[in-house]
C-alpha cells in the first residue's frame, strides 16, 4: 500500500478532535506495568530511500534460484494482470463484506469464486475461502464428524501431505476425536488397500482421499470413495487444484461422489512468498452444507428486480449459533482468493488444463532424464501429476546442499517424513521449467553426485 504520513500538526489537529493531549493519552486504561516502554532491539528509524537501498541489498542476497520443490506449494507463472488487479484499493484495503450495500463488488466476486470452484471440484456448493489447505482439512474432519454423529474417528493415509496431517491432529486432538493412519503401498506409493481392510469392521466418520497424493501418485479413487460410503462413512477429497483441470473432479469419484473436497489454493495465482499467505478452499455436497465453515455468497434480486449479492451463510460465533458456531475466516483469505479468481478467469479452462497438461509433461521428461543419472530412481510405480519421488546413490541431505550452493533447490528431503525411504527426494517441475531448465538441474545433479 502507498505510505501515508501523518505531519505534526495532522496529528494535534485530529487528537484536538477527539479531546485528547497525546496519542499516549488514547492508551491510558492499560496499566502501566503492562506496557513495554521503549523497544530497546529495535534500531533506529531509516528514511524510505535508506529503508528502499537496505531492501534492495537483502534482496539480492537471497539470489535467484531454480526451483524444483513442489511438496504442496508450486511455482506457477501468474500473469501480470492478476495481481495488478487484485492490488486496485477497491480489492487489496476490503474488509469482510457484512454490509450488502457497501459491498457488491467483493461480494459478486466472492460469488464468482464459488462458482469457479464449484465447476472445478464437481461439488454443489463452495465456501467464500479458509486459512490454508491443512487447516481445511482439519475443518472437513469437524464437519464429517458433526455430520455423522456417532463416529469421532477420522482415517487418514500416510500418502497424505504430512503437515496436513499434523495440523488435523493438533485441532482436533482436544475435542475428543482420533485419527487413525493408513499405511502405504512400498511399489505403487499409493493407499494401501490392503492396509484398508483391517479397518472394514471399525467405524469411521471419514475417509481423507488425497489426489494427487504427498509422492505425487495418483490413488485409486473411485475404490476409496466406494469402501468409504459403502461403510456409512464421509469421503473427504483433498486435491490439487491445477490437477482438476485433468482429472476427475472429486465430485464424481465413486457411485456417489466425494462428500466434501478441500485443498490449498495457492497454484491459483498466488505467488511462492516466503511461505504466504496463502488460502484453503472447502466444497462440499448440499447435505452438508449447514455444516460448513466460513461464508457462502448468494445471488438475489432486490425491490427493483435488479441482481445483487449477499451473505447467505455465516453460523458464526456473534451471530446465531454462539458455542456451536463453525470458524469464521475472513479479509487475507479473501485477498488471495480475489487473485484466484482473477487468475482462473484470465485462463479460462483452456488455460488452466494446457498449464496443468505442461506441468504434467514436463516432470514426465524429467524424470526421463534423471533416470539416466547412475544409481538415480524413481521410487514409485503408481501414475503422477507433476511431482515424483527419486532415491539417491548418495545422502540426500548432502546432494541438496551442494545444488543449493550452485543455485538450484533440487527438491524437498523425505527423510524427516519417511525416514524408512532412505535417501528419497520429491521433485516437481511446473510449466515454468524450461528444456534448458532441466537439462541443467540434471547435470548438476549428475556432477555433485560423482564427486560427493
Amino acid at each position: 500500500m502507498p505510505f501515508i504520513p501523518h505531519t505534526e500538526e495532522d496529528i494535534q489537529a485530529m487528537l484536538a478532535s477527539i479531546g485528547a493531549n497525546s496519542i499516549d493519552e488514547l492508551f491510558d486504561e492499560i496499566p502501566p506495568a503492562l506496557k513495554t516502554g521503549s523497544l530497546k532491539r529495535v534500531p533506529p528509524g531509516l528514511s524510505e530511500m535508506e529503508i528502499s537501498r537496505l531492501m534492495l541489498e537483502r534482496a539480492e542476497q537471497d539470489g535467484r534460484y531454480l526451483n524444483f520443490i513442489g511438496a504442496g506449494a508450486y511455482e506457477h507463472h501468474i500473469p501480470a494482470a492478476v495481481w495488478q488487479i487484485a492490488t486496485r484499493g477497491e480489492f487489496y484495503s476490503s474488509y469482510t463484506p457484512y454490509q450488502a450495500e457497501a459491498s457488491q463488488g467483493t461480494l459478486q466476486l466472492l460469488y464468482e469464486y464459488q462458482t469457479m470452484m464449484a465447476s472445478l471440484t464437481g461439488m454443489d456448493v463452495s465456501n467464500a475461502s479458509m486459512y490454508d489447505g491443512a487447516s481445511a482439512l482439519a475443518e472437513a474432519a469437524l464437519m464429517a464428524v458433526r455430520s455423522h454423529r456417532t463416529s469421532r474417528r477420522i482415517l487418514i493415509p500416510q500418502t497424505v501431505h504430512p503437515v496436513y496431517r499434523s495440523v488435523v491432529r493438533a485441532i482436533v486432538k482436544n475435542q475428543g476425536i482420533e485419527v487413525v493412519e493408513i499405511p502405504y503401498d512400498k511399489l505403487s506409493g499409493q493407499t494401501s488397500l490392503d492396509g484398508l481392510k483391517n479397518f472394514g469392521s471399525e467405524e469411521f466418520a471419514a475417509l481423507v482421499i488425497p489426489q494427487p497424493n504427498f509422492f505425487g501418485v495418483l490413488e485409486d479413487v473411485d475404490t476409496l470413495t466406494h469402501w468409504a460410503q459403502s461403510r456409512d462413512a464421509f469421503a473427504i477429497a483433498v486435491v490439487n487444484p491445477m490437477a482438476l483441470a485433468m482429472l476427475t473432479p472429486p465430485g464424481e469419484w465413486g457411485e456417489k461422489g466425494a462428500d466434501i473436497a478441500v485443498g490449498e489454493g495457492q497454484p491459483l495465482g498466488i505467488p511462492l512468498s516466503s511461505g504466504g499467505p496463502y488460502f484453503g478452499f472447502m466444497a462440499c455436497k448440499q447435505p452438508l452444507v449447514r455444516q460448513m465453515p466460513g461464508r457462502i455468497i448468494g445471488r438475489t434480486t432486490d425491490q427493483e428486480g435488479s441482481d445483487g449479492f449477499v451473505l447467505t451463510l455465516q453460523a458464526r460465533e456473534q451471530h446465531i449459533r454462539r458455542s456451536k458456531a463453525t470458524s469464521n475466516i475472513c479479509t487475507n483469505q479473501g485477498l488471495m482468493v480475489t487473485a484466484a479468481t482473477i487468475y482462473l478467469a484470465l485462463l479460462g479452462p483452456e488455460g488452466l488444463r494446457r498449464t496443468a497438461a505442461q506441468s504434467h509433461a514436463n516432470t514426465a521428461a524429467l524424470l526421463e532424464k534423471l533416470e539416466r543419472l547412475k544409481g538415480v530412481k524413481r521410487m514409485f510405480n503408481g501414475p503422477l501429476f507433476h511431482e515424483a519421488v527419486i532415491s539417491l546413490p548418495r545422502p540426500a541431505a548432502s546432494v541438496l546442499q551442494a545444488l543449493e550452493a550452485r543455485r538450484i533447490l533440487g527438491g524437498l528431503n523425505l527423510r524427516e517424513y519417511y525416514p524408512e525411504l532412505g535417501d528419497a527426494v520429491l521433485v516437481c517441475a511446473t510449466e515454468t521449467k524450461t528444456s534448458a531448465d532441466m537439462e541443467n538441474y540434471v547435470t548438476q545433479l549428475g556432477d555433485v553426485i560423482r564427486n560427493s
